[in-house]
């Protein structure tokens, strides 16, 4: 059976304010031709269709518009909720939308009750396991711990526990939207730290064939049999340096997977550079990034005049613009958000609690800390799904 993985979409989501709604749409149509053309059997997706819970009316219009043409392929579709959807939003209508192939998984609780799909050498299962906040489910999974491991490892409790009575030999797929160990995160998806610890072991799926994996956006193989297909298009510049693509997988009469990146349509480079302002309008070797997206640093050591201006006469699809005076680390004028670039909100009030008395929290005020920031991620998610 052949798989056409993939995953964060973002429909709706802009570039630095600039839409990217043409380029998804661009995306769509190049992954109906790939289905077309390559002889997908399946296709999964792997989570965040859409941006934010209540996605713009255009994004639901394409959305739709996807499915249409999918299921006029007479491919079927297997598509889960991401941490950016509102599951109960996507999942609307998803009974009626499963007669015509396309089969939506938003609910937890169903995460045991496979898609059953058949080749020639028999069936494949396909189990969609949601974004599982684990505050939010943890009951459901009867987990006294909520923490992303103890909800996902249950999940896959029950995978395994339904696969098992199924004929030996039966192929099976998870669609899972997650950070996994080994992972590598960029700069445009949304915090899910629980605890402290986001990060989840590849070993949780041990078990089934194929782990089809959404939330990071970079395409990565975590193992042969787990990968991440990264997101369709680039939604930061700390994706510059990202291949975006989608993994084609077949799945042979054994369960054996061979994958194939297929890469997927650019609408423009992305670039990031670097210097002084006067460094970078005379640089002859940023000839190439006239035409990118630019992310533009300068290091003057006093702010130039009309940065942005003078940038966009030889760059003139600049989109950001960041002042990094080159000075020695210890400077008092080093910047407060240079100072905190890589630190978790735990850190950043941890450092707080010890600038303020002289000396950090000791365990119980860290979890006390914890417990804070998990309660209040807890409540923006259900004020979410509310809205």
């Amino acid at each position: 059976m052949r798989l056409l993985h993939t995953s964060d979409w973002h429909l709706g989501r802009a570039f630095h304010r600039v839409s990217m709604l043409d380029a998804q749409a661009a995306f769509i149509a190049h992954l109906v031709t790939t289905v077309r053309e390559r002889g997908v059997d399946a296709v999964v997706v792997s989570g965040d269709v859409y941006d934010r819970a209540v996605p713009p009316l255009a994004a639901v219009e394409l959305f739709d518009d996807a499915l249409h043409r999918l299921a006029d392929l007479g491919v079927p579709t297997v598509m889960i909720s991401g941490n950016h959807d509102s599951a109960r939003r996507l999942g609307v209508g998803a009974g009626l939308i499963g007669r015509a192939g396309v089969h939506l998984r938003t609910e937890p609780a169903a995460c045991g009750t496979p898609v059953v799909l058949t080749d020639a050498y028999g069936d494949v299962v396909f189990y969609g396991l949601p974004y599982l906040e684990p505050a939010l489910v943890k009951d459901e999974f009867g987990v006294e711990k909520a923490g992303h491991e103890t909800v996902l490892a249950a999940a896959m409790d029950r995978v395994r526990a339904e696969l098992a009575t199924r004929a030996r030999g039966t192929r099976s797929v998870v669609l899972a939207h997650a950070f996994v160990t080994g992972g590598e995160a960029s700069d445009s998806e949304r915090d899910i730290t629980v605890g402290g610890v986001a990060a989840v072991p590849a070993g949780v799926f041990d078990g089934v064939d194929y782990t089809a994996l959404g939330h990071l956006h970079g395409s990565q193989t975590i193992t042969e049999r787990v990968r991440y297909s990264g997101s369709p298009l680039p939604y930061s510049f700390s994706e510059a340096g990202h291949r975006k693509s989608m993994w084609l997988v077949d799945l042979d009469a054994e369960g054996a997977v061979t994958a194939e990146r297929v890469d997927c349509p650019v609408p423009r480079a992305l670039a990031r550079i670097r210097g002084t302002l006067e460094e970078l309008l005379a640089d002859p070797r940023l000839v190439h990034q006239e035409e990118a997206w630019v992310e533009a640093t300068l290091t003057d050591p006093v702010r130039p005049a009309e940065p942005m201006a003078r940038l966009s006469e030889r760059f003139p699809h600049t989109l950001s613009l960041v002042f990094d005076p080159e000075r020695a680390p210890d400077d008092p004028d080093v910047s407060y958000a240079r100072r905190l670039a890589g630190r978790s909100d735990q850190e950043i009030a941890e450092d707080f609690v010890a600038h303020v008395r002289g000396a950090g929290p000791d365990e119980r005020e860290q979890a006390v800390l914890r417990e804070a920031f998990d309660s209040v991620r807890a409540d923006e998610a259900v004020r979410e799904v509310a809205r």
